[in-house]
């Protein structure tokens, strides 16, 4: 066994579905994924059900939280431009603003028409957060117009083509408070895949193509972080009609990075910067050297749906093969995963 410790792995981009989607994932089973995928901490998007737009909403969803996780849990903010006065009761209790400027699930679209609002709002309540976007094509454009304005800090979620990493390239050199991240699914496979996948394919962004693909591969370094954009549904909605986007991601992230280390495609240097040094730097969380993961870079395996702890069962990575596995995971100087068992409590996770 070749064993190598990182910190513990920070995903600033999970779907958990609690509260009022729990068939799905909830925060026992979706913790339990992040600590068998190596991560410690985890960042949980607003795009729920009901989503979580005031601060009665958020209160509750931590309160939950706080009975069932198994891992390290902080939340974000949602928007649609009409809960303004609630930006200022909620920042220091979350890790940004989520805004959404495409279709994706659950349709939470805002007007833009209201982003320069929003983003000024946001930016006039106490505290330094991001705003996270769900920006696409001219989409991009328009949020790099409005942070040249601001100076609001903005973070890019799952850029997926060149277009789109091109003006963020630019926009970082021009000096704006930009940052970015990429979902395994958009470097990991290609539309090529979708027919093989069908609607277990299908998200949001989509799959790109082999070009686009390599475009992210070959300008790693101006990405910031790996987000898993974890989005479990369950085998019934994505085989029914007008199925939702999105894929699970928790488990797998981490497997796929190692392998491609192990293919020689990226160091371990970078594996670091991406799932921990880049998102701590983005939402501001401290490092803590008494939380670490083990991993045994020689171990080979299977990536199969039977195995995984996510409640919808299932990945599109399903049946391929690995080089790389998590055999230890520690947080504040617990053991709380080891050799595929979770030995935490529930509960056990704080909320940060």
């Amino acid at each position: 066994m070749a064993k190598i410790t990182l910190p513990g792995l920070i995903d600033l981009h999970v779907h958990l579905r609690t509260p009022g989607q729990e068939h799905k994932e909830d925060f026992i089973s979706g913790s339990k994924a992040a600590l068998a995928g190596g991560f410690t901490t985890i960042i949980d998007m607003p795009n729920n059900k009901e989503p979580i737009t005031t601060e009665e909403r958020l209160n509750e969803k931590i309160k939950l939280a706080k009975k069932s996780a198994f891992c390290d849990i902080g939340f974000y903010f949602g928007s649609l431009g009409d809960n303004l006065k609630e930006f200022s009761k909620v920042k220091q209790n979350v890790y940004g603003l989520k805004l959404y400027l495409n279709e994706t699930t659950g349709n939470f679209l805002i007007d833009r028409k209201k982003l320069r609002e929003i983003f000024r709002a946001w930016e006039k309540a106490p505290g330094d957060k991001p705003i996270l976007l769900h920006a696409e094509d001219d989409a991009v454009a328009y949020v790099i117009q409005i942070v040249r304005a601001t100076r609001q800090r903005a973070h890019f979620c799952h850029i997926s083509t060149i277009s789109d990493l091109q003006q963020i390239i630019r926009a970082k050199e021009e000096g704006l408070p930009i940052t970015c991240g990429v979902t395994p699914h958009h470097l990991f496979l290609t539309n090529n895949a979708v027919s093989e996948l069908g609607t277990y394919g299908k998200m949001k962004p989509p799959l790109r193509t082999k070009k686009e693909v390599d475009f992210l591969w070959k300008n790693l370094e101006y990405i910031d972080a790996v987000e898993s954009d974890h989005a479990p549904h369950t085998k019934e909605e994505k085989d029914g009609e007008g199925p939702p986007y999105g894929v699970p991601g928790l488990e797998t992230t981490l497997a796929l990075l190692l392998n491609a280390y192990a293919e020689k495609k990226i160091t371990i240097r970078d594996i670091i910067r991406l799932t921990h040094d880049g998102p701590a730097r983005i939402l501001g969380i401290s490092y803590d050297s008494t939380t670490y993961i083990e991993i045994d870079t020689t171990k080979q395996y299977v990536i199969q749906n039977k195995n995984l702890f996510t409640k919808c069962g299932w990945t599109p990575f399903h049946g391929k093969k690995v080089k790389g596995k998590v055999t230890k995971v520690v947080i504040r100087e617990k053991k709380v995963f080891e050799n595929n068992k979770v030995l935490a409590k529930k509960g056990a996770g704080m909320i940060i």
